[in-house]
């Protein structure tokens, strides 16, 4: 799940994520208040409003086909007896566990292993963005609640995020998924010792706001919406790691997240024809329910390090499997 709740006292494993550019880990800590601005109330109840509307749209979809179509009840079952479903629940629950763990990387852990198991680059994308708007909504939220939200931040970052997930969700649909899938691979490989490469850095804090935000929005945005994911390792932990708050870059992030997961997930939706995702959305929904004892467990057995070398060791070597078969 998404870091909600930031525990920001002093921890021999705070001090290493700290150290690594990476999320503190989430625990119980009061940051009241309701949001003061106008820009962040307007956020906060559209991410309602807009997880409102979505959900009634699905229940509305599912439940009233049409006579003569299958019932809900028959397109749930069928999904449930299917190869793909049960494969996305078990990507789910790994990539939902690697992000509990360390605050981010669900989407290329999740897109890396849909790959792997036969799905093409849209739809493995298409599914991930579409499981995320839920998650991202309710950490949204949560993060406005405690007051872990920079409005300036926030909004540098929105309509730049929004205009490159929207570009990037285009570009992958409008594209063969044969031709594109060894470059996406090669992405989520570069992604992957991206990771890696966080054991070995140290981190300088610096006063003064952070630059060049909405360049790096858009980059982020786009790369997230082609590669199936990258904000938060891309966005999160180079703000961060360049020295800025942790919790209001965090916060202001992940609500940020929201919106453009909701835009690029809308324009999957829309273009990605036959390809249904809405099997492998339902199994990445399920698995990930059941990660954050799992998550829990290696925080407490594994130092970050190791985890990030485990990560994005995987992630590298399930991406050079994809670009070998592609090319094969």
């Amino acid at each position: 799940m998404k870091v909600r709740d930031l525990d920001l006292s002093y921890s021999p494993v705070n001090a290493e994520h700290a150290q690594l550019g990476l999320p503190p880990l989430e625990n119980a800590v009061t940051h009241a208040g309701d949001p003061g601005h106008p820009v962040l109330r307007v956020a906060m109840w559209s991410v309602v409003g807009l997880l409102m509307a979505l959900s009634i749209a699905l229940a509305s979809r599912l439940f009233s086909q049409p006579a003569g179509h299958t019932s809900g009840f028959q397109l749930i079952g069928a999904a449930v007896a299917s190869h793909e479903f049960w494969a996305a629940v078990v990507v789910g629950l790994l990539a939902q566990t690697v992000d509990g763990a360390l605050g981010m990387a669900y989407g290329i852990t999740s897109t890396s292993f849909l790959m792997a198991t036969g799905s093409s680059p849209v739809v493995a994308s298409a599914s991930v963005h579409i499981a995320e708007v839920f998650t991202t909504g309710v950490s949204g939220i949560a993060h406005l609640k405690l007051g872990n939200v920079d409005r300036k931040l926030f909004t540098r970052l929105l309509v730049p995020g929004m205009l490159g997930a929207c570009t990037g969700a285009w570009v992958l649909s409008s594209i063969d998924g044969k031709a594109i899938k060894p470059f996406i691979s090669a992405y989520l490989l570069l992604m992957g010792l991206y990771v890696i490469s966080k054991i070995f850095r140290k981190i300088k804090p610096r006063g003064g706001e952070p630059r060049h935000v909405a360049k790096l929005g858009l980059f982020g945005g786009f790369v997230d919406a082609v590669g199936g994911g990258g904000w938060g390792p891309i966005v999160t932990t180079t703000l961060v790691g360049t020295g800025n708050d942790p919790r209001t870059t965090i916060g202001s992030v992940n609500l940020a997240e929201f919106f453009l997961t909701f835009i690029s997930a809308g324009v999957f939706a829309l273009l990605v024809g036959d390809q249904s995702p809405w099997t492998t959305v339902a199994g990445l929904v399920l698995g990930g329910l059941f990660a954050a004892p799992i998550a829990a467990l290696l925080t407490k057995r594994l130092h970050t390090k190791a985890l990030l070398a485990l990560v994005g060791t995987t992630i590298v070597l399930v991406s050079a499997f994809n670009i070998y078969r592609s090319l094969a």
